[in-house]
């Protein structure tokens, strides 16, 4: 057997294997696992397409926090009915057609992804026009400006009232379903004449260019897969939590996902899965320490906050011990997996 006929079947083996313990938590878990595992197929959905930008192209993007926002609006708005946004719209009427346009779930995260696109499409002239730190600044702007429109555009958004009451359309299937889709769908660029123009371009922008790779091109691709799959995972946000304002909608949103992509490995498409499980899993699990507890004779009373004081030492850990994250810029492979069963069994 070809080896890449054997881990084209190992992959579908996997998928399968993942599908059957997502129904096993579906059928028997708690609704607490299950949010838990559906928070985590969105952070990787984010992560994986975040990476893309700044891992894989080696752009300092910070502007994330607005394809979330977009996606996440135009989903919520697509799902409610006309009857919902009358009641929801006290102070000002929504606008039409929005009023009366009502879309099923799948087709308004496909149009949240667009809307998001299109937005990147329209600042991608302005923001490639400079590099570094200046690049930097431009999208974390753009974030801050589409954060403050959600706040005052009323008649679209809400204002400061957001939209309440969502029906929570997201679950295991959805979610993971995605994430999955973004995983391949990502890795096949990676591997593509595509991908290794965009490595080129993060490795040496000029060289890059003198070997006839055009670098708005491939870095505009990257920007736009990576906002339509932030657009999407906004709408799976929204349909999640069932309620959304301006106020999820931060910087620090950003900060959260450049945490992940920063302690999973840059340019590690496995390590920004790895490290979204563990920021969506670690948050929750750290939550025990916040809680009164009792050590024999000693009594350590439960400290508000103290989770993310020890989730920072950990963090702080990682980058002094793994100064390019869990895993670099390595992938996972089935033949590193193989190999080092091979190597068990000799021993």
């Amino acid at each position: 057997m070809s080896k890449s006929r054997r881990n084209f079947i190992l992959n579908i083996a996997s998928i399968i294997v993942l599908f059957l313990i997502l129904f096993l938590f579906n059928t028997y878990g708690t609704d607490y696992q299950i949010r838990i595992l559906n928070n985590i197929a969105v952070f990787i959905i984010l992560a994986v397409s975040y990476n893309l930008v700044n891992g894989i192209c080696g752009i300092l993007h910070l502007g994330p926090n607005a394809f979330i926002t977009i996606g996440a609006y135009t989903s919520a708005l697509l799902t409610m009915s006309a009857a919902e946004k009358q009641m929801t719209y006290i102070i000002q009427p929504l606008i039409w057609p929005l009023s009366v346009l009502q879309a099923p779930f799948v087709l308004s995260l496909i149009a949240g992804g667009f809307m998001a696109t299109i937005f990147a499409l329209l600042i991608s002239f302005p923001v490639f026009r400079v590099r570094g730190d200046y690049l930097a600044i431009v999208t974390l702007g753009f974030g801050e400006v589409i954060r403050v429109l959600a706040n005052a555009l009323q008649s679209v958004t809400n204002g400061p009232l957001g939209l309440k009451g969502l029906i929570p359309y997201t679950n295991l299937w959805w979610s993971w379903g995605i994430a999955v889709i973004t995983i391949i769908m990502v890795q096949k660029l990676i591997h593509s004449s595509y991908g290794r123009a965009m490595k080129s371009i993060r490795e040496d922008e000029i060289a890059a260019r003198a070997m006839g790779i055009d670098p708005f091109k491939h870095l505009l691709l990257a920007f736009l897969i990576s906002a339509f799959f932030s657009g999407v995972a906004g709408g799976l946000l929204a349909h999640l939590i069932t309620t959304i304002s301006p106020t999820l909608f931060t910087f620090f949103l950003t900060f959260n996902l450049l945490i992940i992509i920063v302690v999973g490995g840059l340019g590690s498409t496995t390590g920004a899965v790895i490290g979204a499980a563990l920021f969506a899993w670690g948050g929750e699990a750290l939550r025990v320490v916040e809680r009164p507890m009792e050590l024999g004779f000693l009594k350590i009373p439960g400290v508000p906050g103290m989770r993310m004081v020890i989730f920072s030492i950990i963090l702080m850990l990682v980058i002094i011990f793994a100064r390019r994250g869990i895993m670099g810029r390595n992938e996972f492979s089935w033949d590193w997996l193989l190999a080092k069963l091979r190597l068990g069994e000799r021993g």
